[in-house]
């Protein structure tokens, strides 16, 4: 299974300048309570903002790069067909794609599963989710009324699947 966790803006920047616009250590801990024990792939450039592997997790660079010598605690593929085949290969494994935008383009139309923090602001953005069509995607939690509230800024933790065809 291949799942998309992020968090967006009102205007769905999910980054700027290599880095997270917003600091909401409530979000931190949703992502790393959601991801650990699984496989998280991302970027290099996501990865380099992150500065190294994170522990308790299978950390996986996708790069179009083919020299790229993967760094300590890292597996580094270069493409998406090779990402497909490793979920292939372990299809009740959730696989967690984390960004960064140029990632989340191609995976989107493989992807099974969104955990999304909806953050309720509007922030400096150079880096954008792709806009997907919502009515392909049935939202399966959320806690209404539960909203977050961290540094004077809501947000919502809410997770979608992609309805069958």
């Amino acid at each position: 299974m291949i799942s998309c966790l992020l968090a967006m803006d009102r205007n769905q920047g999910i980054g700027y300048e290599n880095d997270l616009p917003w600091h909401l250590p409530e979000d931190l801990k949703y992502f790393k309570r959601v991801t650990m024990g699984h496989t998280i792939v991302m970027g290099r450039k996501t990865f380099d903002s992150i500065g190294k592997a994170l522990p308790g997790r299978r950390n996986v660079i996708m790069t179009r790069d083919s020299a790229y010598v993967n760094p300590e605690g890292t597996e580094v593929i270069h493409s998406l067909d090779h990402l497909l085949l490793l979920n292939k290969e372990k299809p009740n494994e959730e696989f967690f794609v984390i960004g960064g935008a140029d990632i989340f383009r191609q995976v989107i139309p493989f992807t099974d599963r969104l955990y999304i923090t909806f953050i309720e602001a509007e922030y400096k953005a150079d880096t954008y989710f792709p806009v997907i069509n919502w009515e392909e995607w049935n939202l399966v939690s959320s806690k209404p009324g539960e909203q977050q509230q961290e540094a004077g800024v809501e947000y919502q933790f809410r997770v979608y699947e992609r309805k069958s065809l």
